[in-house]
């Protein structure tokens, strides 16, 4: 018994000693860093620019028409609606009357393109990946919801995995790696504005 008791003491003198560590602070809405290993953050930057290359295209194809997914006649440049086609093809579906009366409004045609531009531009450059990730996710989640039921899974597609994407990329910092987050942060509207990290 007097074993134990002297070695609890010391270890209460061992545990009173020990040097206590405080973490600093985080500031509201900063990102916790991740073991960011190199591989990982060009993995992430390289998925961050392939997204991004994902929603430019889509932009570009509807607005000049080249033929891939828009033909030229189509084009928003020749006078073509570039949601008509897409929401004309909603009729069947599950919320199809909704998406079906939006197709070819002026305002939908300049909603959507804004958004695929703007998403793609600011996941190219690596910036605004807050905003971003908000905004791509609610255009992916209504294009999802535009094609429900889906055809070939019950639930997940590649607007579903795509948003994922964006949530990771927003979360993990993905503009530092071959972007240009670090100089978009110090900037002074966003360090009056975090949000637009």
């Amino acid at each position: 018994m007097a074993v134990t008791e002297g070695r609890n003491q010391r270890n209460h003198r061992l545990r009173d000693a020990a040097p206590v560590v405080v973490p600093a602070p985080r500031v509201s809405g900063e990102t916790i860093p991740a073991p960011a290993t190199r591989p990982i953050r060009y993995v992430w930057a390289l998925a961050r620019l392939a997204l991004g290359w994902v929603f430019l295209w889509a932009f570009l194809d509807k607005l000049f028409g080249w033929g891939l997914a828009t033909p030229a006649a189509k084009a928003w440049v020749n006078g073509g609606s570039p949601t008509t086609g897409f929401l004309k093809g909603t009729a069947d579906t599950t919320f199809g009357g909704l998406f079906t009366a939006l197709a070819g409004q002026a305002w939908v045609d300049w909603l959507f393109m804004a958004g695929l531009l703007g998403v793609g531009a600011a996941l190219i450059l690596g910036v605004g990946l807050r905003v971003t990730a908000v905004a791509g996710g609610l255009l992916l989640l209504l294009m999802w919801a535009a094609e429900l039921p889906l055809d070939t899974n019950p639930f997940v597609d590649e607007h579903i995995v795509y948003a994922l994407v964006l949530a990771g990329l927003a979360l993990t910092g993905a503009g530092e790696t071959l972007g240009l987050s670090r100089w978009w942060a110090a900037t002074p509207l966003v360090r009056r504005f975090p949000i637009l990290k």
